[in-house]
Protein backbone atom coordinates (compact mmCIF):
# COMPACT_ATOMS: atom_id res chain seq x y z
CA UNK A 1 0.00 0.00 0.00
CA UNK A 2 1.23 3.43 -0.80
CA UNK A 3 2.30 5.24 2.38
CA UNK A 4 2.84 9.31 1.68
CA UNK A 5 -0.09 11.23 1.41
CA UNK A 6 -0.57 12.94 -2.48
CA UNK A 7 -2.56 15.72 -3.52
CA UNK A 8 -4.61 14.97 -6.48
CA UNK A 9 -6.67 17.21 -8.89
CA UNK A 10 -9.73 16.19 -10.22
CA UNK A 11 -10.71 18.63 -13.76
CA UNK A 12 -14.31 18.00 -14.14
CA UNK A 13 -14.62 16.67 -10.64
CA UNK A 14 -18.22 17.90 -10.59
CA UNK A 15 -19.03 15.55 -13.33
CA UNK A 16 -20.48 12.04 -13.65
CA UNK A 17 -17.03 10.57 -13.49
CA UNK A 18 -15.00 12.80 -11.80
CA UNK A 19 -17.66 13.08 -8.25
CA UNK A 20 -16.92 9.41 -8.39
CA UNK A 21 -13.15 9.82 -8.53
CA UNK A 22 -13.17 12.51 -6.05
CA UNK A 23 -15.18 9.52 -3.52
CA UNK A 24 -12.76 6.99 -4.62
CA UNK A 25 -9.67 8.41 -4.05
CA UNK A 26 -10.83 10.28 -1.29
CA UNK A 27 -10.64 6.30 0.44
CA UNK A 28 -7.06 6.75 0.94
CA UNK A 29 -6.52 9.89 2.90
CA UNK A 30 -5.12 11.60 0.10
CA UNK A 31 -5.89 15.53 -0.51
CA UNK A 32 -8.59 15.31 -2.96
CA UNK A 33 -9.09 18.70 -4.68
CA UNK A 34 -12.07 18.97 -7.11
CA UNK A 35 -11.85 21.59 -10.05
CA UNK A 36 -14.35 22.26 -11.98
CA UNK A 37 -15.89 25.28 -14.51
CA UNK A 38 -18.53 25.12 -12.23
CA UNK A 39 -17.58 26.27 -8.48
CA UNK A 40 -20.88 25.57 -7.10
CA UNK A 41 -21.13 22.08 -8.37
CA UNK A 42 -17.55 21.06 -7.08
CA UNK A 43 -18.57 22.82 -3.84
CA UNK A 44 -21.27 20.25 -3.76
CA UNK A 45 -19.11 17.61 -4.39
CA UNK A 46 -17.32 18.32 -1.15
CA UNK A 47 -20.02 19.00 0.98
CA UNK A 48 -21.06 16.01 0.26
CA UNK A 49 -17.33 14.11 1.11
CA UNK A 50 -17.39 15.43 4.29
CA UNK A 51 -20.79 14.17 4.67
CA UNK A 52 -19.78 10.97 4.24
CA UNK A 53 -16.84 10.94 6.50
CA UNK A 54 -13.91 12.72 4.31
CA UNK A 55 -11.99 15.21 6.44
CA UNK A 56 -12.85 18.71 5.52
CA UNK A 57 -8.68 19.49 5.71
CA UNK A 58 -8.05 16.78 2.63
CA UNK A 59 -10.51 18.75 0.29
CA UNK A 60 -10.61 22.00 -1.56
CA UNK A 61 -13.62 22.70 -4.28
CA UNK A 62 -12.20 25.14 -6.41
CA UNK A 63 -12.72 26.77 -10.03
CA UNK A 64 -10.91 25.92 -13.69
CA UNK A 65 -11.49 26.99 -17.16
CA UNK A 66 -9.11 24.38 -19.54
CA UNK A 67 -9.04 26.85 -22.48
CA UNK A 68 -7.35 29.66 -20.45
CA UNK A 69 -3.83 29.35 -19.23
CA UNK A 70 -4.17 31.22 -16.57
CA UNK A 71 -6.52 29.79 -14.91
CA UNK A 72 -4.88 26.81 -14.90
CA UNK A 73 -1.49 28.25 -14.03
CA UNK A 74 -3.95 29.85 -10.84
CA UNK A 75 -5.34 26.72 -10.40
CA UNK A 76 -1.41 25.18 -9.43
CA UNK A 77 -0.66 27.38 -7.49
CA UNK A 78 -3.61 27.72 -5.29
CA UNK A 79 -3.57 24.15 -4.97
CA UNK A 80 0.44 23.90 -3.94
CA UNK A 81 0.21 27.06 -1.68
CA UNK A 82 -2.87 25.03 -0.18
CA UNK A 83 -1.27 21.26 0.25
CA UNK A 84 2.79 22.11 -0.54
CA UNK A 85 2.85 19.83 -3.55
CA UNK A 86 0.90 18.52 -6.55
CA UNK A 87 1.53 14.85 -7.02
CA UNK A 88 -1.46 13.92 -9.54
CA UNK A 89 -4.50 15.54 -11.91
CA UNK A 90 -7.24 13.59 -14.02
CA UNK A 91 -8.88 15.48 -16.47
CA UNK A 92 -12.46 14.39 -16.98
CA UNK A 93 -14.08 18.02 -18.01
CA UNK A 94 -16.15 17.10 -20.81
CA UNK A 95 -16.40 21.10 -22.09
CA UNK A 96 -18.97 21.60 -25.87
CA UNK A 97 -21.06 24.37 -27.25
CA UNK A 98 -25.13 24.40 -27.61
CA UNK A 99 -24.45 22.63 -31.00
CA UNK A 100 -22.95 19.89 -30.15
CA UNK A 101 -24.11 16.42 -30.40
CA UNK A 102 -25.45 16.74 -34.11
CA UNK A 103 -25.27 13.93 -36.49
CA UNK A 104 -22.44 13.93 -39.08
CA UNK A 105 -24.19 15.94 -42.03
CA UNK A 106 -25.80 18.72 -39.48
CA UNK A 107 -22.22 19.35 -37.89
CA UNK A 108 -21.53 22.97 -38.98
CA UNK A 109 -17.39 23.53 -39.65
CA UNK A 110 -17.31 26.26 -36.88
CA UNK A 111 -19.24 24.30 -34.57
CA UNK A 112 -16.60 20.75 -35.30
CA UNK A 113 -13.50 23.68 -34.83
CA UNK A 114 -14.89 25.10 -31.95
CA UNK A 115 -15.65 21.90 -30.36
CA UNK A 116 -12.43 20.17 -30.73
CA UNK A 117 -10.49 23.19 -29.84
CA UNK A 118 -12.79 23.40 -26.23
CA UNK A 119 -12.24 19.90 -25.78
CA UNK A 120 -8.77 18.55 -27.32
CA UNK A 121 -7.35 21.83 -26.88
CA UNK A 122 -8.13 22.36 -23.66
CA UNK A 123 -6.51 18.78 -22.29
CA UNK A 124 -4.02 19.60 -24.20
CA UNK A 125 -3.76 23.14 -22.24
CA UNK A 126 -3.44 21.61 -19.27
CA UNK A 127 -1.55 18.72 -20.19
CA UNK A 128 1.30 21.08 -21.30
CA UNK A 129 1.16 23.08 -17.91
CA UNK A 130 1.11 19.99 -15.48
CA UNK A 131 3.87 18.24 -17.51
CA UNK A 132 5.81 21.56 -16.97
CA UNK A 133 5.01 21.95 -13.62
CA UNK A 134 5.92 18.26 -12.82
CA UNK A 135 9.19 18.02 -14.73
CA UNK A 136 10.08 20.86 -12.40
CA UNK A 137 8.43 19.49 -9.28
CA UNK A 138 9.74 16.61 -8.76
CA UNK A 139 7.22 14.43 -11.19
CA UNK A 140 3.82 13.68 -11.10
CA UNK A 141 0.98 11.70 -12.95
CA UNK A 142 -1.47 13.05 -15.50
CA UNK A 143 -4.46 11.02 -16.56
CA UNK A 144 -6.38 12.05 -19.95
CA UNK A 145 -10.47 9.98 -20.27
CA UNK A 146 -10.26 9.14 -23.89
CA UNK A 147 -12.85 6.32 -25.00
CA UNK A 148 -13.29 3.39 -26.98
CA UNK A 149 -14.42 5.26 -29.97
CA UNK A 150 -11.18 7.00 -29.55
CA UNK A 151 -9.64 3.32 -30.43
CA UNK A 152 -12.23 2.18 -32.76
CA UNK A 153 -14.63 3.17 -35.44
CA UNK A 154 -17.94 3.48 -33.93
CA UNK A 155 -20.46 1.04 -33.91
CA UNK A 156 -23.64 2.89 -34.93
CA UNK A 157 -25.99 -0.15 -34.80
CA UNK A 158 -26.48 0.51 -31.13
CA UNK A 159 -28.40 4.07 -32.14
CA UNK A 160 -30.89 2.29 -34.27
CA UNK A 161 -34.22 3.06 -33.59
CA UNK A 162 -32.79 5.99 -30.82
CA UNK A 163 -32.33 9.80 -31.53
CA UNK A 164 -28.89 9.21 -30.25
CA UNK A 165 -25.52 9.21 -32.40
CA UNK A 166 -21.83 9.10 -31.91
CA UNK A 167 -20.68 12.71 -32.48
CA UNK A 168 -18.13 12.91 -35.07
CA UNK A 169 -16.02 15.50 -33.01
CA UNK A 170 -16.14 12.94 -29.82
CA UNK A 171 -14.41 10.44 -32.48
CA UNK A 172 -11.84 12.81 -33.37
CA UNK A 173 -10.93 14.40 -29.60
CA UNK A 174 -10.94 11.03 -28.09
CA UNK A 175 -7.99 9.70 -30.76
CA UNK A 176 -6.48 12.63 -30.00
CA UNK A 177 -6.06 12.50 -26.72
CA UNK A 178 -4.52 9.32 -26.70
CA UNK A 179 -1.81 10.35 -28.67
CA UNK A 180 -1.42 13.38 -27.00
CA UNK A 181 -0.53 11.31 -24.12
CA UNK A 182 2.00 9.29 -26.03
CA UNK A 183 3.78 12.38 -27.55
CA UNK A 184 4.12 13.98 -24.24
CA UNK A 185 5.67 10.54 -22.35
CA UNK A 186 7.93 10.13 -24.88
CA UNK A 187 8.86 13.66 -24.59
CA UNK A 188 9.11 14.33 -21.13
CA UNK A 189 11.19 11.09 -20.98
CA UNK A 190 13.38 10.75 -17.99
CA UNK A 191 11.94 13.81 -16.48
CA UNK A 192 9.53 12.09 -13.72
CA UNK A 193 6.34 12.72 -15.76
CA UNK A 194 4.12 10.16 -16.29
CA UNK A 195 1.07 10.63 -18.42
CA UNK A 196 -1.63 7.42 -19.25
CA UNK A 197 -5.38 7.49 -20.62
CA UNK A 198 -7.79 5.97 -20.11
CA UNK A 199 -10.56 5.06 -22.98
CA UNK A 200 -13.59 3.76 -21.15
CA UNK A 201 -16.73 2.04 -22.76
CA UNK A 202 -20.21 2.84 -22.36
CA UNK A 203 -20.84 4.47 -18.67
CA UNK A 204 -24.70 3.43 -17.82
CA UNK A 205 -26.65 7.14 -17.12
CA UNK A 206 -29.92 6.24 -17.26
CA UNK A 207 -29.94 5.91 -21.46
CA UNK A 208 -32.54 4.95 -23.62
CA UNK A 209 -33.75 1.34 -23.23
CA UNK A 210 -32.84 0.49 -26.78
CA UNK A 211 -29.31 1.77 -26.37
CA UNK A 212 -28.52 0.18 -23.58
CA UNK A 213 -29.59 -3.27 -24.73
CA UNK A 214 -28.16 -3.11 -28.29
CA UNK A 215 -24.79 -1.86 -26.39
CA UNK A 216 -24.99 -4.70 -23.89
CA UNK A 217 -25.01 -7.35 -27.18
CA UNK A 218 -21.55 -6.03 -27.52
CA UNK A 219 -19.79 -7.19 -24.17
CA UNK A 220 -18.78 -9.78 -22.30
CA UNK A 221 -21.15 -10.24 -18.99
CA UNK A 222 -20.41 -6.41 -17.40
CA UNK A 223 -22.10 -4.36 -20.05
CA UNK A 224 -22.34 -0.60 -19.37
CA UNK A 225 -20.17 -0.04 -16.92
CA UNK A 226 -20.57 2.35 -14.00
CA UNK A 227 -18.66 5.48 -12.86
CA UNK A 228 -17.16 3.14 -10.02
CA UNK A 229 -15.39 0.53 -12.65
CA UNK A 230 -13.55 3.57 -13.95
CA UNK A 231 -12.28 5.33 -10.82
CA UNK A 232 -11.06 2.04 -9.74
CA UNK A 233 -8.85 1.95 -12.28
CA UNK A 234 -7.63 5.62 -11.79
CA UNK A 235 -7.14 4.74 -8.60
CA UNK A 236 -4.62 1.87 -9.71
CA UNK A 237 -2.68 4.16 -11.71
CA UNK A 238 -1.87 6.76 -9.11
CA UNK A 239 -0.67 3.90 -7.02
CA UNK A 240 2.69 3.31 -6.96
CA UNK A 241 1.73 -0.31 -8.12
CA UNK A 242 1.08 0.80 -11.18
CA UNK A 243 4.52 2.92 -11.64
CA UNK A 244 5.66 0.72 -14.83
CA UNK A 245 2.91 2.04 -16.97
CA UNK A 246 3.80 5.05 -18.83
CA UNK A 247 2.57 6.47 -22.28
CA UNK A 248 -0.42 3.69 -22.34
CA UNK A 249 -4.04 3.77 -23.15
CA UNK A 250 -6.08 1.53 -21.39
CA UNK A 251 -9.05 0.05 -22.46
CA UNK A 252 -12.15 -0.70 -19.89
CA UNK A 253 -14.88 -1.87 -22.05
CA UNK A 254 -16.07 -5.20 -20.95
CA UNK A 255 -14.66 -6.00 -24.56
CA UNK A 256 -16.96 -4.10 -26.58
CA UNK A 257 -14.32 -3.17 -28.92
CA UNK A 258 -13.40 -6.58 -29.70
Amino acid sequence: MDSIKKTIIIIGGAGLLGTEFAKTLSEKRDNIVVADFNIEAATAVCDSLVSAGVEQSHLMATTVNIVDKDSILTLINTVQQCFGSIEGVVNTAYPRNVNYGRKFEQVEFADFCENTSLNLGGYFLVAQQFAEYFSKNNGGDIINISSIYGVITPKFEVYNNTSMTMPVEYAVIKSGLIHLGKYIAKYYRGKKVRINTISPGGIFDNQNEAFVSQYNENCNSVGMLSPKDIANVVQFIFSNTSHGISGQNIIVDDGFSL
